[in-house]
């Protein structure tokens, strides 16, 4: 391995880390990063000052780009299209309570609702803690828009999350009774464990037989699950650790699925059902 190449896969995880924030696909992070490391080569490096700077500026721009088109693909998914789950090892570094945020699964989805330059002036600046300047070079913008869009981003993404956010050991717990009372038909211990606002997402891509359209509230939720218990077989499930948090890895009517949540209040506030089997390969060896 000559030192050019040395340099760039010293910065790999990082920047696969920054991508797979910016797209909510770790299948379209690496394209973005083996395009960097592409123009890496290209690059008289004599004219690069800062490594770790160039590459970061590369990849956010090239995510940007694709980022764009992307959101006009998700357009004609089928049913409702949620991020692909990582096992929490291949998420890249997590090395700060904000790194570690802005990759958990709730927060990728919630990032869904931001514009393109929205998104990559939040990511830049919460975890990787960028200089609004150099945000605003990358982005293409002014200093004061990139203090206006991380101000933007921040309030819209604040309306959704939870200050309080729960230990690993409470999420497993909340996480693992939902299991429990799912599986075991207990409609009044499962609805208790829901949020009166709470919505189930469910990810089929077509692919797999799943909800296409998000189900409301606590009763709807229940029932919903209730439903799918009694109609299908479950297969054994497991925890598994994903994007910094526990899920559950199972399996319905044969087919694979993730089952993730996000808590708020102490009760389950968003629940992801991953059953599209593209996304899913990622997560087998969490």
């Amino acid at each position: 391995m000559d030192f050019e190449e040395y340099d760039f896969e010293e910065y790999r995880p990082m920047l696969l880390g920054l991508a797979y924030r910016l797209l909510g696909s770790m299948w379209d992070a690496e394209d973005v990063v083996q395009e960097a490391w592409l123009r890496w080569q290209a690059t008289d490096h004599a004219e690069i000052r800062e490594p770790r700077a160039f590459l970061v500026t590369v990849v956010s721009r090239l995510a940007l780009d694709q980022l764009r088109s992307a959101r006009v693909r998700r357009e004609s998914y089928v049913g409702p299209w949620l991020p692909e789950p990582v096992a929490t090892a291949e998420a890249g570094p997590l090395d700060t309570a904000e790194l570690r945020d802005t990759v958990s699964y709730a927060t990728l989805h919630l990032m869904e609702r931001l514009s393109p330059p929205e998104r990559a002036v939040f990511v830049l600046r919460e975890a990787f803690e960028l200089p609004y300047d150099q945000i605003a070079e990358i982005v293409g913008c002014s200093l004061s828009n990139a203090r206006q869009l991380h101000h933007r981003a921040s309030a819209r993404l604040a309306q959704g999350r939870d200050r309080f956010q729960p230990t690993s050991e409470e999420h497993a717990e909340l996480l693992l009774k939902f299991v429990s009372a799912a599986s075991g038909g207990d409609l009044g211990a499962l609805t208790d464990l829901l949020h009166e606002d709470v919505v189930a997402w469910n990810d089929g891509g077509g692919k797999v037989r799943a909800a296409l359209r998000p189900i409301l509230g606590r009763e709807k939720v229940a029932a919903f699950v209730g439903g799918l218990v009694s109609r299908y077989d479950f297969g054994r499930t497991e925890l598994v650790e994903v994007n910094g948090h526990p899920a559950v890895l199972t399996s319905v009517a044969g087919n694979e699925q993730l089952v993730a949540i996000e808590i708020r209040d102490g009760r389950i506030h968003s629940l992801y059902g991953l059953l599209n089997p593209d996304k899913l390969s990622r997560v087998r060896t969490a």
